[in-house]
């Protein structure tokens, strides 16, 4: 599937690895159901999610907010999520079948999320610790939001590997840019929350339809 020498892998979590559209969306309408704003139907959330906590917020809201009043309503959001989490997120299937054979590969894996990184690590030590993911990084002071590349590079750094020979995989336009801007191999999926021309046209040198197309890439 692939003409080049990947040597490791970066996930995005939330499209990518786990299904977490359900929770996010039950999360934010009960915040903007207690202020009284329309709330969304789950499947809108695809267009919502992805580029971190506050734009998807400032998305779902009829108009622009100011600053005081987003900072709340997104405090709102995380105090929700954070009880209802694991409601209903689930691996995609297919997913652990997939990283059972990276692992036999020896395939060096990590979890870049837009995330903020104290729920990318709750979420990965509760519904993907069988696996061992190298590092494992969601939004913090350290780490930018893609996608600004350098959580990306700095992965690609620890993982003693050059970017080039590294497979991206995200289910958005935000990860086919971070793996574009850090001079990775932009693998898009077809199973998370956005279309393959949103994929293809943001950088995607490859789509793939079902998990275990994944390991293809390293043979």
């Amino acid at each position: 599937m692939s003409n080049r020498d990947l040597q490791a892998v970066i996930f995005d979590l939330d499209g990518t690895l786990l299904d977490t559209l359900q929770d996010l969306a039950l999360s934010v309408n009960a915040v903007l159901r207690k202020h009284s704003y329309p709330e969304h139907r789950v499947e809108a959330y695809r267009y919502f999610v992805g580029e971190g906590i506050e734009t998807m917020v400032q998305r779902t809201l009829p108009a622009v907010v100011e600053e005081e009043k987003l900072k709340k309503l997104v405090a709102e959001v995380s105090q929700e999520y954070s009880r209802r989490w694991d409601e209903h997120t689930r691996p995609y299937r297919g997913i652990p079948e997939m990283l059972d054979q990276l692992e036999e590969l020896e395939i060096p894996m990590s979890i870049l999320s837009n995330k903020p990184h104290h729920f990318t690590l709750l979420t990965v030590e509760n519904l993907l610790s069988l696996w061992n993911f190298k590092e494992v990084k969601g939004v913090s002071e350290e780490t930018p939001r893609k996608p600004d590349p350098a959580g990306a590079l700095q992965i690609a750094h620890n993982f003693q590997v050059n970017p080039e020979n590294i497979a991206y995989l995200g289910d958005t336009a935000t990860d086919m840019q971070t793996a574009v801007s850090a001079g990775m191999y932009p693998v898009g999926v077809m199973w998370g929350f956005r279309s393959a021309e949103e994929l293809r046209e943001n950088g995607a040198q490859l789509l793939v339809s079902h998990p275990r197309e994944v390991e293809e890439l390293f043979f």
